[in-house]
């Protein structure tokens, strides 16, 4: 059992838990709400918990990380993500930067209708991803997905040999 009150938990903890959850939605907004519900999540067990099993900073942050989690799950994704994110490998540059225009033209040919639009709109039109949902009227967070997993298949096309045509079919599923 806790001595812990309510008041002192929120006091230690908040700024802890909304600049965290702040950094990893970057918005406000969503920032704001799921503080509030990791607080209510764990001013509902305050009494349950159990302080030989956990510090009461690991018990918060669990709830933090746990209520995170379930947010980006339900697909609650901001449109105020970083659009420059795309992988640690950053595809588009170096593919860009090596292949010729000839090259990526033909294994634009070779892509799905839905990628082959995304990339010309994002690459050769300069749309932002965020102009790209609007235009094509999907949400943010499926064009995030989509742009990412169009860019892996330009890369796997690019990377193939040239033997563009008999690798289209696998990608394709």
């Amino acid at each position: 059992m806790s001595c812990i009150t309510e008041e002192k938990l929120y006091e230690e903890y908040h700024d802890k838990v909304f600049g965290y959850i702040f950094n990893h939605t970057s918005n406000k907004e969503d920032a704001e709400d799921l503080t509030n519900d990791v607080f209510l999540k764990a001013f509902r067990s305050l009494e349950r918990f159990d302080e030989s099993r956990a510090s009461v900073s690991t018990w918060i942050f669990t709830i933090m990380k746990n209520t995170l989690t379930d947010h980006f799950r339900r697909g609650h994704i901001s449109e105020e993500l970083n659009e420059d994110y795309v992988s640690s490998d950053d595809i588009e540059g170096s593919y860009l930067k090596k292949e010729t225009l000839e090259e990526i033209a033909r294994a634009l040919k070779e892509l799905p209708e839905e990628q082959r639009d995304i990339i010309i709109l994002r690459y050769y039109d300069g749309l932002s991803l965020t102009e790209i949902s609007e235009k094509l009227r999907i949400s943010y967070g499926m064009i995030k997905i989509r742009h990412k997993k169009a860019l892996a298949a330009l890369e796997k096309l690019l990377s193939y040999g040239g033997k563009i045509t008999e690798f289209s079919g696998k990608l394709k599923q």
